[in-house]
């Protein structure tokens, strides 16, 4: 760079309000022979170089008071977030968007500039990006209200040891990743000793979601929830009849805790939406035109819902890179990050039955087995076992009809399921959580959004402290109306040799739940048989214990 270039390089450097000043100051010392140079050649001085660097010093002090007057002029962002992959992005772009300044920060610089761009490219937006933890922290206005999006654990610990050095006491920090809710009551407690506040906000609605309106779940502090409450209700997705997609959930991890169901119901919709399409086309032989039109057709109605939509959309797109449909070149092969994982441990923990959520998470676990499977399907055809047993001919738009109708009775199951898991751990942990207030979150913005929500609201309006969405009266009689087709679904499947884990598991947790007396006796009989665990009886209070083995010695004599 030319001497004379460099200065001016510098002069401009520091009027920019925002600066990095560490950053200016590397800059100054790397060059600060050059700028003597032309400082002493402008001033027609002809000095030895001692006089030179002293002048250099005096030239520095100078510019690092204006810089640093510069950035104490400059006004203050309301929000800062770090962590700037596509969620991070997306969501302050939202946030910016509606009208509060921003300052972003990411450890890799890259991604700062690349959404300062965007920030520039989708209206100018009031985004301002910063290189380093502490002109990023101090860029906000106090007190500070930070949002970090980075990958749950380790980084998000790290982030926070990064940024909390640089806070002061008053100050809040919102974790909007999909953390376990124990570490988030960890974090709480031990920002807490240094006078900070903490919030775990669960955020769902994928990237469009965060970029145009997400499902906003925050728990923790309230303190820390009203200092974000502003835009948290505008960022939020709106829905027409019923406001903002969010709300104060409650204290500690119970925002981590819902978005954590949320998904594991997320992962019941999705494995039963892959039934109801799997016995479409395998046994009603469906075209991908076909099913295209009739989750098309299903959107429009009970099953309206965002998870349906996209099922027609993938239907519809052709392969960019051969023939055919691209859903028929995507390996069957299903990933997941682990939180459909934590919900089915913690419903075994709380004894809380969701045989929905966990098939589909068994589903994911034998998707992974795509080598052993290809093997045990030449094994077992070698037998004369075909993938399928038997080729029906079955009447399609009656089978069209009655897969509708299991689809949706077992959708019923799932979310009863996820609605008595949070019911279960709310009252653990005394979170005092209202069922109808989560369900009209979903209603927008995240990924199991559906029409069907707003009923499920209006059942808990209903009754507060309704047991089981399956006994609400309007539930159980569109469960009572389905079942008939259901069950047909479930056994032409069973027939054809079809896995359908979630129908079957949703239709076995109703027939279940509906039935007065179960099996379950000669279960506690056994147990008390082998391990004298007791039993009680229907006639007779109390505990009691049988010799069964001497009784049953005694009679084979």
């Amino acid at each position: 760079m030319p001497c004379c270039s460099l200065l001016l390089f510098l002069i401009a450097l520091c009027s920019f309000a925002r600066c990095n000043i560490l950053l200016v100051e590397s800059v100054l010392c790397t060059h600060s022979t050059l700028i003597a140079h032309v400082v002493v050649r402008d001033l027609v001085f002809d000095r030895c170089m001692c006089c030179y660097a002293n002048l250099v010093e005096i030239w520095l002090a100078s510019f690092r008071l204006q810089v640093h007057e510069k950035l104490d002029m400059a006004p203050l962002t309301r929000i800062g977030l770090a962590g700037l992959a596509v969620m991070g992005q997306n969501l302050a772009l939202n946030i910016a968007e509606k009208g509060f300044p921003i300052s972003v920060y990411n450890r890799t610089t890259l991604k700062v500039d690349e959404t300062v761009e965007r920030a520039k490219q989708e209206g100018d937006l009031p985004l301002y990006g910063f290189h380093d933890p502490e002109s990023f922290v101090k860029s906000i206005q106090k007190p500070r209200v930070i949002i970090i999006l980075v990958k749950a654990g380790a980084p998000v610990d790290q982030t926070i040891k990064t940024l909390s050095v640089y806070m002061e006491k008053g100050d809040c920090i919102i974790d909007g990743g999909n953390e376990w809710y124990e570490n988030t009551e960890r974090r709480e407690k031990a920002l807490a000793e240094l006078g900070l506040l903490y919030l775990g906000m669960g955020v769902s609605g994928g990237e469009d979601g965060a970029r145009h309106g997400p499902s906003l779940m925050p728990g923790g502090s309230f303190e820390a929830y009203k200092h974000i409450e502003d835009i948290l209700l505008k960022v939020a997705a709106q829905v027409p009849d019923s406001g903002p997609c969010v709300t104060y959930i409650g204290k500690g991890g119970s925002g981590n805790f819902v978005k954590m169901v949320h998904n594991g119901i997320e992962y019941g919709d999705m494995q039963l939406i892959a039934e109801a399409y799997d016995v479409l086309k395998s046994v009603g032989k469906l075209t991908n035109e076909d099913l295209c039109q009739v989750f098309s057709e299903w959107n429009k109605g009970e099953l309206l819902s965002f998870l349906i939509e996209i099922t027609a959309d993938i239907f519809g797109i052709k392969d960019d890179k051969g023939e055919g449909y691209l859903v028929d070149k995507v390996l069957d092969k299903t990933g997941m990050k682990g939180t459909g994982k934590w919900t089915v441990q913690q419903a075994a923990e709380l004894s809380v039955a969701a045989p929905t959520i966990a098939s589909s998470l068994d589903g994911r676990f034998l998707s992974g087995l795509k080598e052993e499977r290809v093997e045990a399907a030449k094994v077992f055809k070698s037998s004369g076992i075909r993938d399928m047993l038997a080729d029906q001919v079955v009447d399609k738009e009656k089978l069209i009809h009655d897969v509708r109708q299991a689809l949706y009775a077992s959708k019923i199951c799932s979310y009863a399921q996820g609605m008595n898991l949070i019911r279960a751990k709310s009252a653990e942990k005394g979170w005092d959580l209202k069922l109808g207030q989560l369900t009209r979150i979903w209603k927008g913005g995240c990924i199991i959004r559906a029409v069907f929500l707003d009923r499920i609201k209006k059942a808990y309006d209903r009754n507060p402290n309704l047991p089981n969405l399956l006994v609400d009266p309007e539930f159980a009689k569109e469960i009572i109306e389905r079942q008939s087709a259901w069950r047909r679904v479930v056994s032409i499947a069973i027939n054809s040799g079809i896995s359908t884990p979630g129908m079957s598991s949703s239709l076995a947790y109703f027939d279940t739940y509906r039935r007065s007396r179960l099996p379950a006796n000669l279960v506690q009989a056994q147990r008390d048989y082998f391990g004298a665990h007791t039993y009680e009886r229907i006639d007779i209070d109390g505990s009691f214990h049988t010799e069964w083995f001497k009784i049953a010695k005694q009679s084979k004599i």
